[in-house]
């Protein structure tokens, strides 16, 4: 039997604070490979470049380290399945470089899939959908338990721009935190900048901008705020993968500053 594509790993009751975790994995099941069009180095190449590495690790970590445990939603399949943070429509700017939901470029804008792919109906049926619903519940579960809901995505991004960036030419500062203007109150973005300034310069929306709250609550639930955390690799990795303990570790120390202060609001 496969294993679940995403899980919900709960934290303290009390707790508001839900990290998410979309774009870990490398894990491609074989009925989904069989619709790519990468050989075998290359597929892997490009989950080198595509996959925000270790960051359910540092989402691990910095859970362990708060004094009010998060809870966790994290991915357990490759945004080359689907991209659970797109639009699934033409709201998404990114289908521009074939990164919507279903991509068909790859981070080099090479083909990835045939366009328009042919299993994209199913592949939104089988991961997107269902992925969408559940981390709705896991929010309005918050909601109902703490009477708001704060979400923390994690994410990376490479220290130099690939050729798919539609702002790569932005700043790359050390942490980029996305916002959103319905979602993202001043105080999360200043607790934000005072928990991550051991790891140097933070920038606001650059390289990259907003922040993810499931579509039922979108710009209609004020009671749910959202912050984007986008760490550049070489903070915490020898990259593209290799492993840096001790950057992780730092990482991951103000990510759990970051979340005891989000708890107390």
């Amino acid at each position: 039997m496969d294993s679940p594509a995403h899980r919900l790993l709960p934290g303290d009751p009390a707790s508001p604070v839900l990290l998410h975790v979309p774009h870990g994995s490398r894990t491609v099941p074989a009925g989904v490979r069989a619709g790519l069009l990468l050989d075998g180095v290359a597929l892997e190449r490009e989950l080198d470049l595509i996959t925000d590495a270790r960051t359910q690790d540092i989402a691990e970590h910095a859970a362990r380290a708060a004094a009010v445990t998060p809870w966790r939603f994290v991915n357990e399949r490759s945004r080359l399945v689907v991209d659970p943070e797109r639009f699934p429509d033409e709201r998404e700017e990114m289908r521009a470089v074939g990164m919507g939901a279903v991509y068909t470029r790859t981070t080099r804008r090479e083909p990835l899939r045939p366009e328009p792919p042919a299993d994209e109906a199913e592949l939104l049926a089988t991961y997107f959908h269902p992925y969408a619903e559940a981390m709705t519940r896991a929010v309005e579960d918050r909601l109902a338990a703490t009477g708001r809901a704060v979400i923390i995505d994690v994410h990376s991004y490479p220290s130099r721009a690939l050729p798919y960036e539609l702002h790569g030419t932005d700043p790359r500062p050390a942490v980029c935190l996305g916002t959103d203007p319905f979602h993202t109150p001043d105080a999360l973005v200043r607790l934000a900048r005072e928990a991550f300034a051991p790891l140097g310069e933070t920038g606001l929306n650059t390289p990259f901008a907003g922040a993810y709250v499931p579509l039922r609550h979108y710009t209609k639930d004020t009671r749910v705020h959202a912050l984007m955390l986008e760490l550049r690799r070489d903070v915490y990795l020898d990259e593209p993968v290799t492993p840096n303990d001790a950057g992780l570790l730092k990482v991951a120390e103000c990510l759990a500053a970051l979340i005891e202060e989000a708890h107390h609001g």
